[in-house]
C-alpha cells in the first residue's frame, strides 16, 4: 500500500488557498489559457457549489472569455437575465451583466442597470466609478461629476478619485453646455482645488500634478489675456456659501510646484539605479510632452 504524503493530511484548508485559485483562474483567462482556467473554475465550483453567487459570476466571466462572437455573448447575456429573474439581488451577476452590456456597446442599458444596482447598494464605490465613466463617455459631465462626488462621500481620501474629478471638471469646460464665463471660472477653480487635494493626499501622484499644471496653465492664460476676467477670477466672493476664489499669486506658485514635481517624478521614473531605463508608460510620455511645451513657451 502506497504511503499517503504527510502534507496532504496535515495541510488545512484556508481562504488563501481559494483566493489563489481565483487569482490563477483570472490570470489564465488573461493569458488565453482557457483549459487551465476551466480546471480552476471546476475546483472552485466543487468547493463552493454551482449556486454560490461568486462562482456564478466567475462562471459567467469564463463564458464571456470563450465566446467566439456577439451571438455567443448575447446567449450569455440571456443566461444572466434568466438567473437574475430568479435572484434579482445577485450582485456578482448584476455586475457581470453590466460589464457585458458595455462590451456589446450598449451603454444606455448599462447605465440603467447601474442606476438600479446603486438604488439597492448606494455605497458601492466600484458601481459609482463605473457609472461616472459611462456618463463621461456620453459627455454627460454633470452626471459624471455627481457620481465621483458620491465616491468621495464613501472614500474621502481616494486621491485618484479627486484627480479624476478634477479631470472631468477640466474637460467639461470644452463642452457646449459649459455655461457662461462666470460659471466656467468657478468650474476651473474647483478643478484646481481637486487636483491640489489629490497631490496633498499622495505627494508623488503624477496624474494629479499633470492635471494641476494643465488647470493652472489655463487659469493663468485667461487672467493674462483678459484684465476684466482676471479681476473676476481673483476677487473674493461676497457670498458666504461659496469658497473664496483663487488668487493669481497662489495659482502661480501652484503652477511652479506642479512643473517642478512633474520634472522630478519623470526623472526618477526614467532613471533607476543610475542606469537609463526604457519607459513606454503613457503617463511619462505625456508628462515629458507637457514639460517640453512649457519649455518652448518660456523660450519665446
Amino acid at each position: 500500500m502506497a504511503a499517503i504524503p504527510i502534507p496532504l493530511l496535515s495541510s488545512l484548508e484556508s481562504t488563501d488557498l481559494w483566493a489563489m485559485y481565483e487569482q490563477l483562474f483570472l490570470s489564465c483567462l488573461q493569458t488565453g489559457d482557457d483549459k487551465s482556467a476551466h480546471l480552476c473554475l471546476e475546483r472552485l465550483i466543487d468547493r463552493f457549489g454551482a449556486t454560490n453567487e461568486r462562482e456564478m459570476g466567475l462562471r459567467g466571466l469564463y463564458q464571456e472569455a470563450v465566446a467566439v462572437d456577439d451571438a455567443a455573448l448575447d446567449k450569455v447575456l440571456q443566461e444572466y437575465d434568466d438567473a437574475l429573474a430568479e435572484d434579482p439581488i445577485n450582485t456578482p451577476l448584476l455586475k457581470r451583466r453590466i460589464a457585458l452590456l458595455r462590451s456589446l456597446s450598449r451603454p444606455t442599458e448599462a447605465i440603467v442597470a447601474l442606476v438600479e444596482l446603486l438604488d439597492a447598494s448606494p455605497t458601492d464605490i466600484e458601481a459609482w466609478t463605473e457609472l461616472a465613466d459611462l456618463y463621461l463617455r456620453q459627455k454627460k459631465f454633470p452626471q459624471a461629476v455627481f457620481c465621483l462626488e458620491e465616491v468621495l462621500l464613501v472614500a474621502p481620501n481616494a486621491w485618484n478619485i479627486h484627480a479624476r474629478l478634477g479631470e472631468v471638471l477640466y474637460v467639461s469646460l470644452a463642452a457646449p453646455s459649459a455655461g457662461n464665463e462666470h460659471t466656467q471660472d468657478k468650474v476651473l477653480a474647483e478643478a484646481v482645488r481637486r487636483f491640489c487635494r489629490s497631490v496633498e493626499l499622495c505627494e508623488d501622484y503624477l496624474r494629479g500634478y499633470y492635471g494641476l499644471k494643465m488647470a493652472t496653465d489655463r487659469f493663468l492664460a485667461e487672467t493674462d489675456h483678459s484684465p476684466a476676467l482676471s479681476a473676476a477670477l481673483t476677487t473674493h466672493s461676497s457670498s458666504t456659501s461659496e469658497l473664496p476664489v483663487l488668487s493669481k499669486a497662489a495659482v502661480e506658485k501652484l503652477n511652479e510646484r506642479a512643473t517642478s514635481m512633474i520634472a522630478d517624478i519623470v526623472r526618477r521614473r526614467t532613471i533607476g539605479n543610475g542606469k537609463p531605463e526604457l519607459h513606454q508608460d503613457s503617463e511619462i510620455i505625456a508628462a515629458r510632452e507637457l514639460l517640453d511645451r512649457t519649455a518652448q513657451s518660456r523660450s519665446r
